[in-house]
């Protein structure tokens, strides 16, 4: 079932937008063989390329889709535990600023880019469809399980496109 986009800040619709499939476990599988092959693919020489001032590295880039998908992942099983509390944004700024993803070794991103995204697809498998529906309030907004799922999907998606249209 697709995420009911009423439910979400529309700031999330463009990610949950880029995700077609209705079931969120077809589209773990769906996408996440092609956001390997594109991160695999990158030339050592454009890694640490920034298309702009200001603008992230590819190398970057990366350690950010890794930092977002455990944020949104926490807060899919904050909500579907019923944790009771609101949970904080985060700026992707600082985390990338404090992430010293420049220092990182290339393989060593994708393998925990790998294992963070087996372990996100785990847990979404383990939700039930009430777990799925749960919502709660992050970052000011309300948001739900589902939700969050077709968010983090779209969101590497989003950072695909601009990999593709600028980096590369």
């Amino acid at each position: 079932m697709r995420p009911d986009l009423s439910r979400v800040n529309p700031f999330y619709h463009n990610y949950i937008n880029q995700v077609p499939e209705s079931s969120i476990l077809e589209a773990f599988r769906t996408h996440t063989a092609r956001y390997l092959a594109v991160f695999s693919a990158v030339p050592e020489d454009k890694r640490d390329y920034r298309y702009g001032p200001g603008k992230w590295t590819i190398r970057e880039m990366l350690q950010h889709i890794i930092d977002t998908e455990r944020v949104f992942a926490y807060r899919a099983l904050c909500f579907a535990r019923k944790g009771p509390e609101a949970l904080p944004g985060f700026d992707e700024n600082v985390f990338a600023d404090n992430s010293k993803a420049s220092t990182r070794d290339w393989d060593d991103l994708l393998a925990e880019f790998s294992h963070v995204r087996e372990s996100s697809r785990l847990l979404f498998a383990s939700f039930d469809e009430e777990q799925l529906e749960s919502a709660g309030i992050s970052n000011g907004s309300p948001a739900y399980v589902r939700v969050l799922g077709y968010t983090l999907l779209g969101h590497v998606s989003h950072h695909l496109n601009i990999l593709e249209q600028r980096y590369l």
